[in-house]
């Protein structure tokens, strides 16, 4: 598969999850691919194993210090000399449980904050800026089901208002500069089947009663949000500007 041939593509939080199989799925599509990790670049590696050495860039940073995203974008873009897809896909998920001490209360929102909002939007507005200079670029933001509905899990508050706020930033960033050639899609999963979802999923009853309510009876393969990613990379989709993906398996329905 080549549909993305000479495409470079920066997709962060590449060592777990989501972004271990739209790493893979990039670099099997032709995809030149910088694989961001922050503290686990085991897992980065073995997300880019299997694909060509010249073809995966490893990059770290803090997404917790706005700063550190910024040196990512600089660093993604000295590879190669350019990018062409920004893949928000890291994220924390802290839990503040309404009866924690103000002390873990106030420090889960701001690592939630941090990691999922600020950290991204620093990395995004230098992408914005560098496909508004070229004429163009995609933007991509791994958003979630709990940013629409809430999330089943009272203490996962902070997660499910980051994810709105990456998602309703993005589309703002959609309108304002759809004209400029600058593309921006919101994938919100489901369920999906990931480390992260299942320690989630552990702390509210576990995964035979989450399956009950599941429409398909299923969680969402990483792969197919991976498939979806590749498919919105290639820019060729133009109009699809500013939609919000919902990857559920028919279970929430808008």
């Amino acid at each position: 598969m080549t549909q993305l041939a000479g495409r470079t593509v920066l997709v962060t939080g590449a060592s777990k999850g989501i972004g271990t199989e739209t790493v893979r799925a990039l670099g099997t599509a032709g995809a030149h691919v910088i694989a961001h990790y922050n503290q686990d670049r085991a897992g980065a590696q073995a997300a880019v194993d299997g694909l060509p050495a010249e073809r995966v860039h490893l990059a770290r940073a803090d997404l917790a210090d706005p700063d550190a995203a910024r040196q990512l974008w600089h660093d993604a873009i000295r590879w190669r000399g350019q990018v062409d897809v920004l893949v928000n896909n890291a994220a924390a998920l802290a839990e503040s449980p309404l009866d924690a001490s103000d002390e873990d209360w106030d420090a889960a929102w701001a690592l939630t904050y941090a990691v999922n909002v600020a950290g991204p939007m620093a990395l995004t507005r230098e992408a914005v800026r560098y496909f508004r200079s070229r004429g163009g670029g995609v933007l991509i933001a791994m958003s979630s089901w709990a940013a629409q509905r809430g999330s089943a899990n009272p203490d996962l508050a902070a997660y499910s208002a980051s994810k709105a706020a990456l998602k309703a930033a993005t589309q703002t960033l959609a309108r304002a500069h759809a004209a400029e050639g600058l593309l921006c899609y919101v994938i919100a999963p489901g369920i999906v089947r990931t480390r992260m979802s299942e320690i989630a999923n552990a702390r509210v009853g576990g995964e035979p009663g989450t399956r009950g309510a599941l429409a398909m009876g299923s969680w969402v393969p990483p792969a197919e949000i991976a498939d979806l990613v590749v498919f919105l990379a290639s820019g060729t989709r133009r109009h699809l500007s500013g939609a919000t993906f919902d990857v559920s398996g028919a279970t929430y329905i808008r």
